[in-house]
């Protein structure tokens, strides 16, 4: 009986190819778009993640100044560190894995008759290990380099790229400035940051000689710090805390005039964000999913029009109101669903095309595709039941009389 009724269902939608077409195309609009936006954003979601994993684990960052002013710098109101903060960081507080006194300017590269517009970085060997940043290949800073200031660098993948291409920079000498530094090593890539910069696009040399040779003074703009073990993380940003107030002689009352900021908290806050956006969005999408149900019970109410003679005929000749009903009830729930299938097609099918060319990750989830088409059967099931109940509770002898 129930497979009957689908054939016969199958058979009206192919007698009104065109209409029926019309009628799912708010289903198919709406659920490809449910299914893209949701997918594009869990893929976002994904590549934040990733993004701030990339800047190290369990790392904290320490800037002057009360507030967080992005990858670039500190506060100028504030004072900047010195190396014997960071050296007293590292003694003195326990858990910890790795400290690293940064100090950055902007710069030019050039090697030969190439020149390269980027940023130089003056650190120890410990801001490897805090940004969890292996090299590619060549060598780490001595400790004598560290010690005496040497001209050497290690070259971010971008810079190396854009001075060499393929050549190994290993033993060539650039120009920073007035500074001519050996090449003693090249790091592996690491892309985009969450912040929209490029990580690679760098040039890592010693702390002292970054201080002596082009910054002229001992500031530290920012401190790395690598914990031990996320479990004590906040215990240890306590601790940082109490040792930096008492060493730049904060009083008790006064504000910080640094911050110590968690990357895992920025990961979850822009995380947050993402998701939320995908759930507005998702919903969004899901309102046409609510305009094409309405345009299958405008459609399936003129085929009711339509066929009010030959469903007085089938009820005159011993048809139950239940059989019609379920007759029109199928006819609407094939076309939703019909629909739903075609829109799960297109939403993948945009999702991956759209993912590659935002250079984001693709993020199969089955359970929004599995939702999506169920939601588009749902729709036919509400909305077509009202037309195929008026059609069931047509009077045979005033349906046989319609012209």
């Amino acid at each position: 009986m129930l497979w009957e009724t689908v054939q016969l269902a199958q058979r009206e939608i192919r007698r009104n190819v065109l209409r029926s077409s019309l009628t799912i195309l708010g289903i198919v609009i709406g659920v490809a778009a449910v299914i893209a936006l949701v997918t594009l954003g869990r893929g976002a979601t994904l590549q934040v993640t990733e993004q701030i994993a990339s800047l190290g684990s369990n790392l904290l960052q320490v800037r002057p100044g009360q507030g967080f002013h992005g990858p670039g710098g500190a506060s100028a109101s504030a004072d900047p560190f010195r190396s014997e903060d960071a050296e007293a960081l590292s003694r003195e507080i326990p858990g910890i894995r790795a400290v690293a006194p940064v100090t950055s300017r902007s710069t030019q590269a050039i090697y030969g008759n190439l020149n390269w517009s980027t940023s130089v970085t003056g650190s120890t060997n410990d801001y490897l290990t805090a940004r969890d940043w292996p090299l590619q290949s060549g060598r780490s800073f001595s400790d004598s380099e560290l010690r005496a200031g040497s001209a050497v660098c290690l070259l971010g993948a971008t810079v190396k790229k854009e001075l060499f291409g393929n050549m190994d920079p290993l033993g060539a000498s650039i120009r920073l400035e007035k500074l001519s530094c050996q090449v003693v090593g090249v790091l592996q890539a690491k892309g985009q940051s969450s912040f929209g910069s490029d990580q690679d696009d760098f040039i890592l040399i010693p702390l002292r000689t970054m201080q002596r040779r082009i910054a002229g003074n001992n500031d530290v703009s920012s401190i790395f710090i690598s914990a031990r073990d996320r479990a004590t993380i906040d215990k240890t940003k306590e601790d940082i805390n109490k040792l930096l107030r008492e060493r730049r002689h904060i009083t008790a009352g006064q504000e910080d005039n640094f911050n110590v900021r968690d990357m895992q908290e920025i990961m979850a806050t822009l995380t947050g964000t993402t998701k939320i956006l995908t759930t507005l969005l998702g919903a969004v999408a899901a309102v046409s999913l609510l305009v094409g149900g309405i345009g299958i019970m405008n459609i399936m109410l003129v085929s009711v029009t339509e066929r009010t003679r030959e469903i007085g005929i089938r009820l005159a000749i011993g048809a139950l109101g239940s059989e019609v009903l379920l007759q029109f009830l199928v006819e609407a729930v094939v076309l939703s669903t019909f629909g739903g299938v075609v829109g799960i097609i297109l939403g993948l099918s945009g999702a991956a095309l759209a993912a590659r060319a935002l250079a984001m990750p693709f993020v199969l989830s089955p359970q929004i595709v599995v939702v999506a088409f169920l939601f588009s059967a749902a729709v036919g099931v509400i909305f077509g039941y009202f037309p195929a109940r008026q059609a069931a509770r047509l009077d045979p002898i005033e349906a046989l009389r319609h012209e």
